[in-house]
């Protein structure tokens, strides 16, 4: 385990320059930050996502599960009169009561991984985008070296094997327990992103179902955010290994997206069809393994 994922202010930092430097900058691309939008951000953490919208003078809410966070955040953003963090499960925030209560930008950086039932929960996160928003979507592809968190791990042998997700359940859960001698709680967490993993052909699947149209795509061979975890430089995946389906994953360190409201006049039949087709009833749909997000 890093030391960057003890020392949450030097994450926070992090985070805000990656989001200033190319978040931010990927939005711009369909949606120009004017400093009057609402922006979402969930599963927010500390909130570092946030900061360069909020030095924008938009009005930015974050939502975490995880109290701790969403205290650390408040207490970064003290000087942030247009910051507002809350502390629950997103499946719980509250409806917006008409069109102006909407969100011009939401972002949902590294949690789509960690969500079981991805289309119910895309389908309830559509209920938040106004009209001309934009939703960024970024994570790691499943098969990717990494793809399975083990960075996160505290042993150092399994925090550096890359691929090694990729085994059958009872050989990674043997090789996390007896040679990296984890947490009971951290296998626990491990293996539900296994369970949740995120391929990018089930992503672009997951929004099609969802009435959502994907404005923009982007994977990279070198993810932005490894400039300040590893001081590596960013890269773009080559289109033409982007256009390879199924193999492009093996090289995708992260996934962007901007996704766009597409209306369809049975919206709401489709979503909730494939939601019971897919998942059973619709409360099962909104449930996560073990109701966390973790922050990588």
């Amino acid at each position: 385990m890093q030391r960057r994922h003890t020392d949450r202010k030097q994450y926070f930092r992090e985070t805000a320059e990656t989001s200033e430097n190319y978040y931010l900058p990927y939005i711009n691309l369909l949606k120009p930050v004017t400093g009057r939008e609402r922006v979402l951000e969930i599963g927010c953490g500390e909130g570092g996502n946030l900061l360069p919208f909020a030095r924008r003078g938009c009005k930015v809410t974050g939502v975490d599960i995880d109290r701790q966070r969403t205290e650390q955040a408040q207490s970064f953003f003290s000087g942030h009169a247009n910051a507002v963090f809350s502390h629950c499960d997103f499946l719980e925030y509250p409806l917006p009561g008409s069109e102006r209560d909407k969100f011009d930008i939401i972002i949902l950086h590294d949690v789509i991984e960690h969500v079981a039932c991805k289309e119910a929960f895309l389908a309830h996160v559509r209920e938040f985008m106004a009209q001309g928003g934009v939703l960024f979507v970024a994570f790691p592809a499943w098969q990717m070296p990494f793809g399975g968190h083990q960075q996160i791990c505290r042993s150092r042998f399994c925090s550096h094997i890359p691929y090694f997700h990729l085994l059958p359940n009872t050989a990674y859960v043997w090789l996390l327990k007896h040679v990296g001698h984890e947490r009971a709680d951290a296998v626990r967490e491990l293996m539900s992103i296994k369970e949740c993993r995120t391929s990018i052909e089930r992503f672009e699947l997951t929004t099609r179902r969802c009435s959502l149209r994907i404005g923009q795509r982007q994977l990279w061979l070198v993810n932005p955010h490894y400039k300040q975890k590893f001081n590596l430089t960013p890269r773009k995946l080559p289109a033409a290994l982007s256009a390879i389906r199924y193999v492009r994953n093996f090289f995708s360190t992260s996934c962007f997206y901007l996704l766009q409201l597409q209306p369809s006049a049975d919206v709401e039949n489709q979503v909730s069809d494939s939601r019971r087709d897919a998942f059973g009833t619709p409360q099962a749909c909104f449930r996560r393994p073990h109701g966390v997000f973790i922050t990588c």
